[in-house]
């Protein structure tokens, strides 16, 4: 057994898990968790790409060898192949993916269990015997997708919720991932706020691989994240627009928020897209105590109070501790007996968990009524029993409507009618302020481009009726009218910039040589 593999997972789980396993196992299988799949059979591929701006060693090669960072990327994807007598993977495929994914890719299929941290009990042994739902390698379903990058825990392998990630692909989802990897090897160093974005340059690099594929809808794009992940999740939404929802795991983000702030990128209010968090049960008094955790964690939560720009979901999960929000850890992790639930309790919450899932997408990446009413009930009105989840909701604050989100009305009509645009949006936002310097640069933008020319006027109509002593914003239009050689109307508007300051000195000029 690799006992260093072994020694650094569990100093991880210590610090980010927030739990103890213990050695007490039960029964749960893939069957008993009992996701109810979509309408779509399940593809799966996995295969080995590299992002040649980074370089990476292959920590037991023991070589001075620097290689292109490899990116083992896994995708599951709606299919709508009939099957024949076509079989789907079983868990021990999933766990050939996990091996390469640990540069052990020649250990022998008997040692796994002993080398990657999992009890090699009967159980165990019987679950790596297990059907999955996606088969390996078949056709594309017709149509586009909405897209989940998927961000693992600390160090763990893109296949660690393979259960969750069939799930969504059958109900319409492109689930991509890859695993959670160092910087510079395997293994992540002291220096986590360099490892948060490492990770979520990774995220960045899957949302460009996916659109290698055709069924991709790349304008419908949400990142989910377990543990670790989290972190990188909400880095990855905070620089890049096209990510259109959070999902978040029992998400590091909660527990680490002097961690995410490090980020140069860090801002909450970039966190503009709805955001879900799913988080683990209260810890009890007991393992706070023995473990020396802070009790704060069960009720602090500074990333989801500071968010003003979203709609925001908080979800506890009574039954479930840290490791239970992934497939691997349902299966095949040891039970604490200080504060586990039962194996039962434990896989209907790893169930609910999936359905929250699958209705925030929908709700908000394919606008899907029922889901968004799923998603805004409580727990009860959706038939959880009592005390089995509790939830909080977050309205985003109303912000002032702003230059820009006039200017893209305006825009939308082509400039057109702006008198009465303003007139309406005014009434419906009292607040709104058109600054004049924002309108003199913006119609000049326009007006000196021949194609919009005619709508940068537009623009200074407007302009001189909000203010009409501004002699600069009248010498302005002067100089859009010259510029589309309409010297009357240019000679009219210089004349009344200089009535209204007699020292401006270019209309001055502009009127002799327009005279001579």
């Amino acid at each position: 057994m690799n006992a260093y593999l072994f020694i650094m997972r569990s100093a991880v789980l210590l610090i980010f898990v927030l739990f103890q396993f213990n050695a007490i196992h039960g029964q749960t299988s893939l069957k008993e968790i009992d996701l109810n799949s979509g309408k779509y059979k399940v593809g799966f591929i996995h295969y080995t790409t590299s992002d040649s701006t980074r370089t990476y060693s292959r920590v037991y090669d023991y070589s001075n060898q620097k290689i292109a960072r490899p990116i083992p990327v896994s995708v599951w994807y709606p299919s709508e192949q009939y099957m024949d007598n076509k079989k789907p993977l079983k868990i021990l495929d999933y766990f050939e993916i996990l091996k390469e994914e640990e540069e052990w890719e020649h250990l022998p299929n008997e040692q796994l269990l002993n080398w990657f941290y999992y009890p090699n009990t009967p159980a165990n042994r019987n679950h790596l015997k297990e059907q999955a739902k996606a088969f390996s390698g078949i056709e594309f379903a017709n149509g586009k997708f909405p897209v989940i990058v998927y961000a693992p825990s600390y160090q763990a392998s893109s296949i660690e919720n393979f259960a969750l990630c069939e799930f969504l692909a059958s109900h319409g989802y492109v689930v991509i991932s890859s695993p959670s990897r160092g910087t510079e090897t395997r293994w992540f160093s002291n220096n986590n706020a360099k490892e948060m974005e490492t990770q979520a340059r990774d995220v960045e690099f899957l949302i460009k691989e996916v659109s290698k594929f055709p069924i991709a809808d790349l304008d419908k794009i949400a990142s989910m994240g377990f543990s670790f992940g989290g972190l990188s999740n909400v880095i990855a939404q905070m620089r890049n627009d096209n990510i259109k929802a959070i999902v978040s795991l029992d998400g590091t983000e909660r527990y680490q928020y002097a961690l995410m702030q490090k980020s140069p990128f860090f801002s909450n209010t970039r966190i503009d897209v709805p955001y879900i968090h799913m988080a683990q049960k209260n810890i009890p008094e007991k393992v706070v105590r023995e473990d020396n955790i802070n009790v704060e964690l069960n009720t602090k939560f500074e990333l989801y109070d500071s968010i003003t720009k979203s709609k925001a979901y908080r979800l506890k999960f009574h039954n479930l501790t840290h490791s239970y929000f992934s497939t691997l850890g349902v299966l095949f992790a040891k039970r604490d007996n200080r504060q586990d639930k039962s194996d039962s309790e434990i896989m209907e919450s790893y169930k609910w968990v999936s359905i929250y899932t699958l209705n925030f997408l929908n709700a908000y990446l394919k606008d899907n009524e029922n889901a968004l009413a799923f998603i805004q009930n409580s727990p009860s009105d959706n038939g959880i029993d009592k005390g089995l989840i509790t939830q909080k909701v977050k309205e985003p604050e109303i912000d002032a409507f702003s230059f820009q989100d006039f200017n893209d009305l305006a825009a939308n009509q082509n400039y057109e009618n702006l008198f009465e645009l303003y007139d309406l949006t005014k009434k419906k936002n009292p607040s709104l302020k058109l600054p004049e310097g924002h309108l003199n640069t913006l119609g000049l933008q326009l007006v000196f481009n021949p194609k919009t020319s005619e709508q940068g006027i537009n623009v200074f109509l407007l302009a001189i009726k909000l203010y009409p002593n501004s002699a600069n914003l009248f010498d302005s239009l002067a100089e859009g009218y010259l510029f589309m050689s309409n010297k009357e109307k240019a000679i009219e508007n210089f004349g009344k910039s200089l009535e209204l300051n007699a020292q401006n000195q270019n209309a001055i000029n502009r009127l002799k040589q327009l005279k001579e």
